[in-house]
This record gives C-alpha cells, structure tokens and sequence, in this order.
C-alpha cells in the first residue's frame, strides 16, 4: 500500500502481534474479556490473543465471540438475507444505513464471515477513534479512519483522500468496503444518502461519471433493530439540538457505543441489496453533477428503505403517532402494551432525570424515530 494511506488505513498482519500485546496490557482487558470469554480465565485469554499473528485470526476469533456474545446476551434473533447474490470473486461498496456505532457494520461482517466471504475493510470517523484501546481493536478490526472537522478546505482535501482509498482498495487490492450512508447515525429513524457521499465517491475518478460510480459495486446494505439502539440518547440530542447548539459530552460517543453493545435490541435482520450496475446509473446522467448526484442518492435510498425490515414496534409507534390504529394487523395487544410501556418509561427518563420541558415534542421525537421506516415505505 502507498504511503499516503499509512495514517489512515487499517493494521496489516505484520502490526497485528504489537497489537494485541497492548491491547491485552490495558487495563480495561478483564472487563473485555469476560464480556467476550465469559467463564474463561482472563490470563488464559491474555495469552491466546497475544498469540494472534493476522487481522484475519483477530476476527475469525475475537470479533466473531464477541458478536456472538452480543447476539446471546441482547438479540432475540439475528437474520441476514442477500449473501447469495454475491460473487465471491468481486469487491463491493457496501452503503449501509446506519443506526448504531460498532454493530451495523459488525453484523454484516458475521454474516460475510458466516456465508465464507472475505469481511470488508469498515469507515470510522476519527472522533471515535477516541483512545489508544479503540484505535487498536478498530484497525485490527479492518477500520480505517475518515478525518471529520476542520476547516472546509481541509474537509475537501480528507474528502479526495477518502475517494482515493476507497477506490484503491475496491479496484486496485478486490477489497470490499463498508460505509454509512451519511455522517453519522441516523438520530430520527430517517435513512436517508447524503448526496455528497455520492459526489465523495467520484472524487477520485473525475471522468465518466457512470463509470466511476459503476467500477465501485455500490450495493447498498439496511439494518433492523427491533428496538432502536440508544433510542432514548438519540430522541434527547434531538431534543436539545432543537432548542440550542449541541455539543457532545466528553464520552459520550463512548456510552453510546457500550449501550448499543448491551440494550435489549429483539429482531435484528441485514438485508444485502442488488449492486448497482450501469443500467441502473446510465438512466440517471444529467449535465448538472449536484443533480446526478441527488438521483443515485435517491437510487440508494429506495434500496434501503424497500429493504428495511419492519417490526411490530414500527407500526406501533406510527400508529401512537397519529393516534390511530391504522397499522393493527401488523401487531397483537400485547405487543403494543409491551412497546407502549417502554415508551412511556422514555418519557419519565426524559422528564425525571434530563430536565425535559416539552415531553410533548420528545414524544413526538422518540415515536419518529421507530416511525420513519414505515413513512419510507408509504405504508
């Protein structure tokens, strides 16, 4: 790999054993390790991870029990469909709606793992490369690092770098890729493409723009979480973005991240789209780039969203939403007491212990976001 990537690409196998030494060093490997290896000695686990020489053999192992343990301990039940469709012998851009921090792009991962693919390399935003620890389970975990922030000039120039990866690694090393499709999660249950990750993809190829986008195998990916991870946090910043600039909390991304790895989180289904081809982008050129652009976003979209799989607790909210029953066939009385009184316990959480003024727009918030799909869906 090219030098200018160092700073930012994952660990090759050659950085993976200094690796695990630190990260078995630090002091919060106990409380890691029995989350992963409950039951196992944690010297024992220190001196078979240490023994680690691949990025391969981290994940085979490591991140596999770890996604394991996380389906055991919160998920109802994990489902994955789309894995047939894909050739084995071709590299995918991966443009995934994004609900929680670590576990979108983790499932999809067991899942490639499970069906015998090669895993993909994961985008991280580099304000959650937060500490020495994260930053080494990430890049032995195949992430490389998106810098965020800075000035705009600044932001173009990560932009052209990020393009430039990306498109080395997908057609230059038939290495597939993970990416949300936006800056961040989505915080109100919208999953909508940020047209300028589209032009973030062209970047590197300033030709034809079908055939940039084409050369990249943009298969756009949609996760489901029966219950919404961090859905109280994301219905607060909302909240609070609403009446004043928000700013993030000194580890709060971190919180963020262990809440969505513990919640109760039920049905959990991945649905793999069909890659867009050129038949799929030729019928979309226009003069205007910004408007091509929106209409390939758009593309993406109709994929995520058609693909979403709905639970009862969609329905249920669209219904409280709108004070109506519109959606009663798609869930029994039990499930919409169930539900009901997790959203009420929301609303006290709210106003009990975040200074919560006007429960009537946080209701209306936290409803969204468990609402929106169906919305999507024109249902």
């Amino acid at each position: 790999m090219t030098d200018r990537f160092d700073d930012i690409r994952p660990y090759r196998d050659d950085e993976i054993p200094a690796a695990m030494h630190r990260v078995t060093a630090n002091a919060l490997f106990p409380g890691i390790s029995a989350f992963v290896y409950p039951g196992r000695d944690v010297e024992e686990v220190r001196r078979a991870i240490r023994g680690y020489r691949s990025v391969d053999e981290f994940q085979s192992r490591a991140m596999k029990a770890f996604v394991e343990q996380v389906i055991a301990r919160s998920v109802a039940r994990f489902s994955y469909t789309g894995t047939r469709a894909l050739d084995r012998e071709k590299a995918y851009l991966f443009v995934s709606n994004h609900r929680d921090i670590t576990l979108d792009s983790s499932f999809l991962q067991y899942a490639l793992h499970r069906e015998g693919f090669r895993t993909t390399e994961i985008t991280f935003g580099s304000n959650l490369m937060s500490s020495p620890l994260i930053v080494d389970i990430g890049k032995s975990n195949k992430m490389f690092t998106f810098a965020r922030g800075g000035t705009f000039r600044a932001f173009h120039a990560n932009s052209r770098r990020l393009s430039a990866y990306i498109r080395h690694a997908i057609t230059g090393r038939g290495t597939s890729i993970w990416i949300a499709q936006r800056d961040g999660r989505t915080k109100d249950g919208r999953d909508v493409t940020n047209k300028g990750i589209i032009s973030m993809f062209r970047l590197s190829s300033p030709g034809d723009p079908v055939d940039a986008l084409t050369a990249l195998n943009i298969t756009p990916v949609s996760i489901s979480y029966e219950w919404e991870p961090c859905d109280l946090l994301k219905a607060l910043e909302i909240y609070h973005s609403r009446k004043e600039r928000y700013v993030k909390k000194p580890g709060e991304d971190l919180h963020a991240i262990l809440t969505g790895i513990t919640a109760a989180k039920g049905r959990v289904h991945l649905n793999i789209g069909k890659p867009l081809a050129e038949s799929d982008l030729l019928p979309l050129a226009v003069p205007s780039p910004a408007r091509f652009n929106e209409r390939v976003a758009a593309l993406v979209d109709r994929q995520v969203n058609g693909l979403y799989s709905l639970t009862c607790n969609n329905y249920i909210a669209d219904d409280l939403l709108r004070d109506a029953a519109r959606h009663a066939r798609h869930y029994s009385p039990d499930e919409r007491c169930r539900f009901t009184r997790h959203y009420h316990a929301a609303r006290d959480a709210a106003r009990d212990r975040h200074g919560v003024r006007d429960i009537d727009t946080f209701a209306s918030i936290f409803l969204g976001i468990y609402a929106h799909p169906v919305t999507a869906r024109g249902e």
